[in-house]
């Protein structure tokens, strides 16, 4: 049995090739951006203005002041998507420019629409006054003030968001490189399984199926349901191994009979392939008889997950995701820490994925429960959760207080609270 960082560095050695793909930017959501993407304009494209209210030329303003008032003839009205420019414009000229418009020579500067006093009057607006010096480049959104032209927007290996969505549409960016998503092949196993809707009480609803095929929906590979193998399956799964491993599946996965039982068939028939890489039987709870392989002079791996809920989940979430994103070229997760709410004890050579509740004390510190319930058939401490603790081997009694390293249950450190 290995330790779960020896485990992780098997993994991270046997990575296998994952292709990319041009796509419309506006559905690349939820990629992984395979290049860096650089702006391929000035953003803003022009000086424009921040603030309702009237342009002037700075230079008109230099004697200004209370004692020296000069009327500024408004000339026209500028609204953002408008041609700026006007012809001739004279000393102390104006126009009246909405937030958006873009500025031209001569003028400089902006004052705010609350600041204006009109001559002669409110329903009869011919001139501004100004009775005081204004600096020049007030209340302007400067030319490439946001992006320079060929400026970053988005590093290879990170996870297109939202807020990337906005940005190449804003900067015109219609093309972009991204990683193929992986796919994934997952099998059930066990005569219990069921999916039907009503079941007897020796069966089990197939769950394990349904929750890793829920993360394909905003996660990073295709889900290929490979149906469920029953006790007697063993040389149909060799078959299908064989089938598959010359197939688009990239990751080939099951759930179930990889422990040391009479229908345990998983590991034994693994074995028979040829491999470069292989370990099953992790120093972990829940989850310790997962198994993972790689396939010789193949671009494949197999992954044998246990077949309760929650040593599924687990061992999905801290082996198959890590896994992904290191072949996705996806940076490096980082964990954060929480303070121990309540004091735990564990087995000193075991790491152990325990269910929490992440909250925040009244000064804004984080700290984190650990759930009654860590039993891996438990579902409702799971359900309960908002995050997963690692408490590491090495180590058996942690006190209350103590730093806890922490990650979210599904995607890396988002959406922890509720």
């Amino acid at each position: 049995m290995i330790n779960y960082k020896v485990a992780k560095k098997i993994l991270m050695k046997s990575s296998i090739k994952i292709k990319n793909e041009t796509i419309n930017s506006l559905k690349s959501l939820n990629r992984v951006c395979a290049k860096d993407v650089y702006s391929p304009v000035n953003y803003p494209a022009g000086n424009n203005t921040a603030f309702d209210g009237y342009a002037i030329s700075s230079k008109d303003t230099n004697n200004l002041n209370k004692k020296n008032m000069k009327k500024f003839k408004i000339l026209k009205t500028i609204a953002a998507g408008d041609n700026p420019k006007i012809k001739n414009v004279k000393k102390f000229q104006t126009a009246e420019v909405m937030t958006g418009a873009l500025i031209s020579k001569p003028f400089d500067t902006i004052i705010p629409i609350e600041q204006i006093r009109f001559y002669p009057n409110l329903k009869n607006k011919k001139y501004i006054l100004v009775n005081k010096k204004i600096k020049k480049n007030e209340y302007i959104r400067y030319f490439g003030s946001d992006y320079k032209k060929k400026e970053l927007v988005i590093k290879r290996g990170a996870l297109i968001q939202p807020s990337h969505i906005l940005a190449f549409k804003s900067l015109g960016i219609e093309k972009i490189d991204v990683k193929i998503k992986p796919n994934i092949l997952f099998f059930s196993t066990g005569n219990e399984i069921s999916d039907k809707k009503r079941i007897a009480n020796w069966q089990v609803r197939n769950s394990n199926s349904y929750y890793i095929k829920s993360l394909s929906n905003s996660f990073l590979f295709n889900f290929i349901d490979g149906g469920i193998l029953r006790d007697k399956d063993e040389n149909l799964f060799k078959k299908l191994i064989n089938k598959n491993i010359r197939s688009k599946a990239d990751i080939i996965i099951t759930s179930g009979a990889v422990s040391a039982g009479k229908f345990d068939f998983v590991p034994q028939i693994i074995k028979k392939f040829k491999l470069s890489s292989f370990f099953n039987n992790v120093a972990i709870r829940p989850g310790k008889p997962i198994l993972f392989a790689k396939f010789k002079n193949k671009e494949k791996v197999f992954f044998g997950l246990p077949g309760n809920p929650i040593s599924s989940a687990a061992c999905f979430r801290f082996f198959v995701y890590p896994y992904l994103s290191a072949i996705l070229n996806i940076d490096r997760e980082k964990p954060f820490t929480a303070r121990l709410k309540n004091k735990f004890i564990k087995k000193k050579n075991f790491t152990r994925f325990l269910k929490g509740k992440l909250t925040s004390t009244n000064n804004g510190n984080l700290q984190v429960e650990i759930l009654k319930g860590q039993e891996s058939f438990r579902i409702k401490s799971f359900v309960k959760s908002n995050v997963w603790g690692v408490f590491k081997s090495g180590q058996s009694i942690f006190k209350k207080g103590q730093l806890i390293e922490c990650h979210s249950p599904i995607l890396p450190n988002k959406n922890i609270f509720y």
